[in-house]
């Protein structure tokens, strides 16, 4: 099948397929800083061998098991020797919109709140969103918010909090299971033609903290830690 490119992003190409579907090429360029791996940051800054593929591992993983529970995502297919993943074609929220679901109080939630909270302190499935704007340092934005500014309805927002907190469950489950506490974790959605509210992107360990014994592990010891057997 014929495949077009369409956008190249920091960390995945996308290509659009005969079918109507897209292609999405993972990549094993990283963002972060001075050579050093930060999920946080806007520009690429280093290459990791064999990261696309376990960013494509995890998240065929974690796709497979959201489709048994019944809870949609863009996800068709994978193809791991081509470091490839099938998905639906879907819109994003705006110009880009990123969910995050925080298990416990670190990173900005940390720095805002401080005042509030004690570093480590368990939160309950805590979802806030953020606008995919660098120049303006992601800014939050309210569910009131996003009604407001015609960026998603109040039922979308709805739908899309609760499936977070689904998905944060899942993830979270299977860390225990290996001995290890999600933190937090980064998600995107976006909507189909009829306005239903879907996964994209990915769920790799870039896009979550996850510690063990107390201690933060690194994405890429998290990839192979997870997929010990």
């Amino acid at each position: 099948m014929s495949k077009k490119l369409v956008y190249t992003g920091k960390t995945k190409n996308v290509y659009a397929l005969e079918n109507g579907n897209y292609l999405l090429k993972f990549k094993d360029d990283c963002t972060g800083k001075d050579g050093v791996f930060d999920p946080g940051e806007n520009s690429i800054g280093l290459t990791i061998e064999g990261v696309g593929d376990v960013n494509l591992r995890m998240s065929i993983y974690f796709f497979e098991m959201l489709k048994a529970e019944g809870i949609p995502t863009h996800y068709v297919s994978a193809d791991l020797q081509e470091t490839t993943m099938e998905v639906k074609p879907a819109k994003v929220f705006g110009q880009g919109l990123e969910v995050i679901c925080r298990l416990r109080a670190v990173g900005s939630f940390l720095r805002r709140y401080s005042e509030y909270v004690e570093e480590g302190a368990k939160l309950p499935a805590y979802v806030e969103t953020t606008f995919k704007n660098d120049a303006k340092g992601d800014p939050l934005v309210t569910r009131d918010g996003l009604v407001v500014l015609g960026v998603m309805s109040e039922a979308q927002y709805d739908d899309m909090k609760a499936q977070t907190q689904k998905i944060t469950a899942v993830v979270a489950r299977e860390m225990e299971k290996r001995g290890m506490e999600l933190y937090d974790i980064k998600f995107e959605f976006g909507y189909d033609e009829t306005g239903k509210v879907m996964l994209i992107d990915e769920i790799a360990s870039g896009n979550m903290r996850v510690y063990k014994d107390g201690q933060y592990i690194q994405p890429m010891e998290l990839s192979q830690l997870f997929f010990e057997k």
